[in-house]
């Protein structure tokens, strides 16, 4: 009996020409896992194509809800963002197609997954490290550690040589990622930081000279924390993200150009476009300034960037991201109400925020007295405040007097 491989499986270069070479090096009866994140595919194309090039069998799991519920919107609760710049694209949805593949792995029987990842980036760590967390029994094939191709180039040829269509160009060759969060771009012009991205690289969104010249204004709804409308209208997770990823790009929103630091200890550039979690991450934000006390609101800011980095390097099946994640929906619990977005030319202003929930009282913030607040109160509070420093002043001055004097 043949073993099985079961490939996390796109179609674009990578995975075309591995599940030939799975065949011509492991002997494996190739099962290919097609994952549908909103990637926009035509997925009746990808999985003729998985056929065609060797694939025994072809699986396509729709994940884009599951996606959004369980990986993204966490995530945007937590308010990740990586160095800055990155809302986690690609690094979130890594270890839901991951679960699906070693599901798949585990129902058809396979002896080992695969993926087409290389062995600088930061996807070999997500995929592997999930195989590892949830089915450890697994063989792991990693083409890209093992053969004698070298570049994207020796793909193509691999590729040409057994007939099998591809899209790259050997050219300017881009390596891009889609799905509903985002698109990245990396590779081509790209890979050298001093040269800006082509016009032609950016496909979600227009170009902010290319924008209206009218703002246009969107309202956001939340319960708890999680995105539930757009403009006063109940949604779905996908269609909420669909409806502002359309908004955004529309309004040049969402662009980003990083160099970031992967795992491996490498630094890469990339091009990012998120325009409906760019709007998304803003108006929570807004919401979490009008309903979280401060040392709340202060220490998450400190769990954003550890959740962060957890999700980059590719650790979403660990305990610390469960704890970090039952300490986020405590904080979430009143994070219920709407914020008002202008956007106009890639930027984002604030034009309203209400909660229920919202700590903000006018009766305390006004420069009008009143009874809430007995401003002789802060007279004491400073003094006690400054004891320390007054002490350190009384101090020093002892010892410089002194030095003064010479003794």
């Amino acid at each position: 009996m043949s073993k099985k491989v079961v490939l996390a499986y796109s179609g674009g270069l990578d995975t075309s020409i591995i599940v030939p070479w799975l065949k011509e090096n492991y002997s494996y009866d190739v099962i290919a896992m097609v994952g549908d994140v909103g990637q926009g595919d035509d997925t009746e194309a990808v999985v003729k194509k998985a056929y065609a090039t060797g694939a025994s069998k072809v699986v396509v799991r729709d994940m884009r809800q599951e996606f959004l519920s369980d990986y993204v919107f966490p995530a945007l609760r937590a308010g990740a963002v990586y160095e800055h710049k990155y809302l986690l694209g690609t690094s979130l949805a890594r270890p839901v197609i991951a679960k699906h593949q070693v599901e798949v792995a585990l129902e058809e029987g396979a002896d080992a997954v695969a993926h087409g990842c290389t062995g600088k980036g930061n996807d070999q760590v997500r995929f592997e490290h999930a195989y590892q967390a949830l089915a450890p029994e697994l063989k792991i094939v990693a083409p890209w550690r093992e053969w004698d191709l070298c570049s994207r180039e020796d793909c193509i040829d691999y590729a040409e040589k057994r007939n099998i269509p591809i899209s790259a160009s050997r050219t300017k060759i881009h390596s891009r990622d889609k799905n509903l969060w985002h698109l990245s771009h990396e590779g081509g012009e790209l890979e050298d930081p001093a040269n800006a991205p082509l016009d032609s690289t950016w496909q979600m969104s227009v170009s902010p000279e290319a924008a209206p010249d009218k703002a246009t204004e969107v309202e956001i709804g939340f319960e708890q924390g999680t995105p539930v409308s757009v403009n006063g209208k109940k949604m779905d997770p996908v269609s909420i993200v669909e409806m502002l990823n359309d908004i955004g790009g529309k309004n040049a929103i969402g662009r980003t150009d990083i160099v970031e630091n992967r795992f491996v200890g490498i630094k890469s550039r990339g091009c990012y476009e998120t325009p409906g979690g760019t709007l998304l991450l803003t108006a929570h934000r807004e919401l979490e300034s009008l309903c979280l006390e401060r040392e709340v609101a202060h220490f998450k800011q400190v769990i954003a960037l550890k959740y962060a980095e957890l999700v980059y390097f590719g650790l979403w099946f660990t305990p610390l991201r469960e704890a970090l994640d039952a300490f986020v929906a405590d904080t979430q619990k009143e994070v219920s109400g709407t914020v008002k977005l202008k956007l106009y030319k890639g930027n984002v202003t604030v034009s309203s925020r209400q909660s229920a929930f919202s700590l903000y009282r006018t009766d305390l913030s006004s420069f009008t007295m009143g009874e809430s607040y007995d401003q002789k109160d802060a007279a004491g509070f400073i003094r006690i405040l400054g004891l320390p420093a007054r002490t350190r002043a009384a101090l020093r001055k002892i010892e410089n007097e002194k030095v003064g004097s010479g003794k």
